[in-house]
This record gives structure tokens, C-alpha cells and sequence, in this order.
């Protein structure tokens, strides 16, 4: 019924985001803690079902606060990567808060489904993973190879959680890498809005003011650990990677590995 993000999972049940965590997992990368919510049971749980409930909430007991994604059935293929259609939903704190997580991520897929009937893309089930929340000092995403076509590795990042990257909420700093994680340019932007976990479940937005808004959020050390990381995923999925990922203390997670796809 429910499944830890380690070892081999089948993507029919699980989706493609929970079955590329359980691989990276397996191969040692740094992946929070989580489990894997299948789809029949994902569709249990927002129909109420006790015993889908409690395997859930038995599951999330060692975690504390978790983030929740979507783990959509044909999800991050080389086609299509679903960036942004489905709902995440962060800093959940409690079961009835975890349940309420559930039901958001289930209900999104009215919106993706449109996306795939656009990309004549049969229609697959909805899977949710859950995660210990990493509260991150920087994060943002890293591309092995450039997606605008240029060569070399890209990455964007910001303060706190990664949300204002992704969203567009901020100008990122970015960096243009050598494959071996030496910087070959850098574009400082103006980061200055960033979110925070709230201690006690949901988010905050804060303004950044100077001179953090405009100060680098990371150094060259960091690069090349970045550097590492997107060449384990690409060792590990046999493919050039969009990466997410979260700076917390010292140490580095993988949010999300996924093939880059072409700019749509």
C-alpha cells in the first residue's frame, strides 16, 4: 500500500516522480526521507477511507513537517516534464493537515489533464510523494546541460525554499558551469523576496533587503558539490537532468530529478 522512496518501485502504481526518488535514493544520493503514496491508495484516502488514513498517517509519524507532491503516471518522461501542474503543497504539520496536503495534490490533476490532452498524452493516474521538509538556506534548480542550448551546466538559486525560483517570484543568481564545476560566468539577480517554512505548518513570504539581495548565495565550493550532484543524477538516469535541490546547514538534498525536456 505504501512504499519507502528506496529501492525499485513500479511507475504504473507510484508515478515517475516517487519511482526517480526511490532510484536516487537506492543509489546513494541525497534524498530526504519520505514514503510513496500509490494511486489507488492516494484515491482512497480523499474518499475517506479508514484504513488508507491510517497507513498514511502511520507512515508519516517519524517525519515531522513534510512536504507533499504530486507523483503523476507518465510524469518527467523525456516528452513532457508536468513542470508546474500539479499542486505541492509545503510545510504540512498534522495528520488533518496532511489529509487536507492529499486532497490538493489529488484535486490538481483536473489542471494537467488539459496539459497532456494538448500533448495528445493518454491520461494516467495520480500518485503523491511525502517528505521530511528540508527548511533550506538556499535552493533552486540545476540543468547538466543548458537548456537554452548552450553548453555546459546551469544553475539558478535564491534564499529559502526554492518556491521563488521555480515561480519566477525573483531574479535568481546563475551560473554557467564547466562540466567539471568551475564557473565559467556568473549573473547576480535581485533575490529579494523569500519564503520560510512556518515552525508550526504553512509558509511565509519575507522581504530580503540589502545588502543579502544582492549578495551571491553561493560560493565556488558550493558550485562544484552542485556540480557532483547533477553528474550522480545523470550517472544514475543515463540522461542530461533538471535538478531541484536544497542547501540546509552544510548539506545538500535532491528534491527532484527529472530528464530535461525541450522549452515549451
Amino acid at each position: 500500500m505504501i512504499a519507502t522512496l528506496a529501492g525499485t518501485l513500479d511507475p504504473d502504481r507510484f508515478g515517475g516522480k516517487a519511482t526517480a526518488l526511490a532510484a536516487a535514493a537506492a543509489a546513494g544520493l541525497p534524498v530526504p526521507r519520505g514514503f510513496a503514496v500509490p494511486v489507488d491508495t492516494l484515491a482512497a484516502v480523499v474518499a475517506g477511507d479508514p484504513e488508507a488514513t491510517a497507513a498514511v498517517h502511520e507512515a508519516a509519524q517519524t517525519l515531522g513537517p513534510v512536504a507533499v507532491r504530486s507523483s503523476a503516471v507518465g510524469e518527467d518522461g523525456t516528452l513532457a516534464s508536468f513542470a508546474g501542474q500539479y499542486e505541492t503543497v509545503l510545510a504540512v504539520c498534522g495528520p488533518v493537515e496532511l489529509l487536507a496536503a492529499l486532497a490538493t495534490v489529488h484535486g490538481s490533476a483536473l489542471r494537467a489533464a488539459e496539459y497532456r490532452r494538448r500533448l495528445g498524452l493518454d491520461g494516467g493516474g495520480l500518485a503523491a510523494v511525502v517528505q521530511e521538509l528540508v527548511a533550506p538556506d538556499v535552493a533552486g534548480v540545476l540543468f547538466t546541460r543548458d537548456p537554452m542550448g548552450g553548453a555546459g551546466i546551469l544553475v539558478e538559486a535564491s534564499w529559502g525554499l526554492g518556491e521563488v525560483v521555480v515561480s519566477g517570484l525573483v531574479t535568481p543568481d546563475q551560473w554557467r558551469l564547466d562540466p567539471d564545476g568551475a564557473v565559467r560566468q556568473e549573473r547576480l539577480g535581485r533575490k529579494d523576496i523569500a519564503i520560510w517554512p512556518v515552525q508550526d505548518g504553512g509558509t511565509r513570504r519575507e522581504p530580503v533587503g540589502e545588502p543579502w539581495c544582492t549578495r551571491p548565495c553561493l560560493d565556488a565550493a558550493t558550485l562544484g558539490r552542485l556540480a557532483d550532484l547533477g553528474r550522480r543524477c545523470v550517472s544514475v538516469f543515463g540522461a542530461e537532468q533538471d535538478v531541484e535541490w536544497a542547501l540546509s546547514g552544510g548539506q545538500m538534498y535532491l528534491l527532484q530529478s527529472r530528464p530535461l525536456t525541450a522549452v515549451t
